[in-house]
């Protein structure tokens, strides 16, 4: 039945009459109904003939979700969109002061993270997609932090730049800087997709099935420019895998795309694709799982699209606890997911079992460091050690300049909290490498060092129990100083049980602790990602960081003497049990407790 518009009475037909006079008897027979609404002058009232919007029965909803069962965080997003804040920036940049509770989540949106306690001050964090950025932008970079900040930029472990120590009065000639050098910050905390990341040596490695760097910039733009996927319950991380020699972890994070080659004779047809992997979460022990999908790589974009909108429509909204990926997976099971997914795209997703492709090329667990040869004829990328990712401002210069005067100007950013040089020519090598060297830097490792990473830790992160970059640099030098390996052994030191530094995929992992009140740590062993996969084991519940090195130095000194031929570290710590590892220890009057 059609009815007039709204506020037209005069147009009513005879039967349209009898049905209201009827719905009116029915309602008023079950008796007086809850209402309020609002008159025209926004006063509330009970009398449903001076209001036509029953506020009692229409409660809104976010996705969903009714407002009053929204958690603290969702509130806050209903209540002032985090992206409609830039007047409070302005605001807060002229009192020079800190912003509430509710605003300091708002301000991530924007990049810009208030760190008090640890800090009384802002960090500020980029979106760097794929870690792919000019030699001009990074001096743009070093110059804000030295302008404005801490005199230093903080490499990630998502292949990313943090600078840190802004005050208040800073943010807005900071954000305004940023953007004037083509970066930007929008999205890069709190509930959005992170910064995509993307294999580092893509386009420049001759063992890489496709170039992925195209992907990871284009759904970085798309994400920029769609307003719907800021509206996400929880953070969410998407990785791009060529099939190099380098990984960027694709296996922990909510969605990675790895890049396989299809042989002729199977069941789809020959060719390059990409398997869809889901709900890597790797503080809470899970790597992301196939999902049985070969996507075609002009699909990928849309594909990882379809799937953050399914997310954002259907994520928990009311406990944060349950609110990232993984826990909408476990309700539905990855097949509904799939078929939700589908239901999003314009084209058909293509199904194959992972034994249908050719199995991925072994990783270089040592190619992010050192000199190595490019596909290109005559060209090389030199892998720069950067260690636990801090980067003080005159090195940042010295790297863009080598990078200018001995590159093409690019720089590439690793998930190993280092940086690659690319397109340096065979005759300008020990010419760049001579020019590290004078800034400081270097080319070249211990094999501790060079698979070192560690979080931001207690100086500058609220949650950290523990001073993670320091303890992360002085035991992985120690390490190398007493022990030569010819194999790398990666340390993931962490502060916190969020694992921003995956402490559970290192081949020995460290979590920050408080033990007897002080600085300490768990140790775990034997963790791996890619075909290495495997989340570590406790070898040691609690240890006081003073006691830790010569704990440590006892476990190398155990696989030195106990190792097979040609045996990594991971090998070994994995043909033991935990026990049978304590029980060497014990015997060297190291005792785990």
């Amino acid at each position: 039945m059609v009815f007039p518009q709204s506020g037209d009475t005069t147009h009513f037909t005879e039967k349209q009459k009898q049905y209201l006079a009827g719905f009116f008897s029915a309602a008023m027979q079950r008796g007086s109904q809850p209402f309020v609404g609002l008159t025209q002058s926004g006063q509330f009232t009970k009398d449903a003939n001076s209001s036509a919007v029953n506020l009692a029965a229409s409660e809104p909803t976010v996705h969903g979700t009714p407002v009053s069962d929204l958690c603290r965080e969702e509130l806050w997003k209903y209540e002032q969109n985090p992206l409609d804040i830039w007047e409070k920036l302005i605001a807060h940049a002229e009192m020079d002061c800190a912003p509430a509770a509710e605003d300091i989540f708002r301000f991530k949106y924007h990049g810009l993270f208030y760190v008090a306690p640890a800090q009384d001050s802002f960090m500020l964090r980029l979106r760097i997609p794929g870690g792919v950025l000019s030699a001009h932008q990074l001096r743009g970079l070093a110059e804000i932090a030295e302008n404005w900040g801490a005199g230093r930029a903080d490499l990630t472990t998502r292949a990313n730049i943090q600078i840190r120590e802004f005050q208040p009065k800073a943010i807005v000639r900071v954000l305004q800087r940023v953007h004037a050098l083509g970066l930007t910050a929008r999205g890069s905390g709190a509930d959005n997709v992170r910064n995509i990341t993307a294999s580092p040596t893509t386009g420049i490695d001759a063992a890489e099935l496709y170039d992925v760097a195209p992907l990871a910039e284009a759904l970085h733009y798309y994400i920029l420019n769609s307003r719907e996927l800021y509206e996400l319950p929880r953070k969410f991380n998407v990785a791009f895998d060529s099939g190099g020699a380098i990984s960027v972890l694709a296996d922990t994070n909510d969605i990675g795309f790895q890049a396989v080659r299809v042989a002729e004779g199977k069941s789809v047809p020959a060719g390059i694709y990409f398997r869809v992997l889901l709900c890597g979460i790797t503080g809470h022990k899970q790597f992301a799982a196939d999902c049985d999908l070969l996507v075609r790589p002009e699909e990928t974009v849309a594909v990882a699209a379809a799937m953050i909108r399914v997310f954002v429509q259907n994520g928990d909204r009311t406990d944060r606890k349950k609110a990232r990926l993984k826990y909408l997976v476990d309700r539905w099971g990855v097949a509904k997911f799939v078929a939700e997914t589908e239901k999003q795209l314009a084209f058909s997703l293509l199904r194959a079992d992972v034994q249908e492709c050719e199995p991925r090329r072994q990783i270089d667990r040592a190619s992010h460091i050192g000199v190595h040869a490019q596909v290109q004829p005559d060209l090389n990328y030199i892998g720069v050690s950067v260690p636990v990712g801090r980067l003080p401002v005159d090195q940042m210069s010295a790297i863009a300049r080598i990078a200018d005067q001995c590159g093409s100007g690019e720089l590439r950013l690793t998930v190993w909290q280092n940086l690659l040089i690319p397109n340096v020519h065979a005759s300008r090598v020990t010419e760049a490498v001579e020019m590290l060297r004078e800034a400081g830097l270097d080319c070249s490792a211990g094999t501790v060092m060079r698979g070192t990473v560690a979080c931001t830790g207690n100086r500058g992160c609220r949650y950290a129990s523990t001073d993670t970059k320091t303890h992360a640099v002085e035991l992985a030098r120690q390490l190398d100083s007493r022990f030569q390996l010819n194999q790398p052994v990666n340390l993931h030191v962490t502060g916190c049980p969020h694992s921003c530094a995956q402490h559970y995929v290192g081949d020995i992992g460290l979590l920050g602790m408080k033990v007897n009140g002080q600085e300490g740590y768990q140790v775990v062993i034997g963790g791996g990602s890619d075909e290495d996969r495997g989340i570590a084991r406790e070898l040691v519940p609690a240890i006081p960081y003073n006691q830790l090195a010569p704990r440590l130095e006892a476990l190398f000194q155990t696989y030195i003497n106990a190792r097979r031929t040609n045996e990594s570290f991971l090998e070994f710590s994995r043909r033991h049990s935990v026990e049978e590892l304590r029980s060497m220890l014990e015997a060297k009057e190291m005792v785990i407790q």
